[in-house]
């Protein structure tokens, strides 16, 4: 498995270490490697691999498969609260 990262995904680690977020590219590559949560109908045909951050957030990666390759399009934190509803 290869991951290739878009420009706007190359950019993303940047504006989030702005804002305080430091996310390297093993933890997004570990986020698709071993999701916690695959979501691949609501943005079909990209999809979410969810995984978790920190105590208070998880990450979302956007990718798409393009052969043999994974293509991050783009990751962000959210809050647990938010994406974790009704998983107790």
């Amino acid at each position: 498995m290869k991951v290739l990262f878009t420009k706007h995904a190359e950019n993303k680690f940047l504006v989030l270490r702005l804002h305080g977020v430091n996310i390297s590219k093993v933890k997004v590559i570990s986020t698709i490697s071993t999701p916690a949560l695959v979501d691949h109908a609501s943005r079909y045909p990209l999809v979410v691999a969810q995984g978790p951050l920190d105590k208070y957030r998880v990450l979302r990666v956007i990718y798409k498969r393009r052969g043999d390759n994974f293509v991050v399009v783009t990751f962000y934190p959210g809050k647990k609260s938010q994406y974790e509803k009704g998983k107790n």
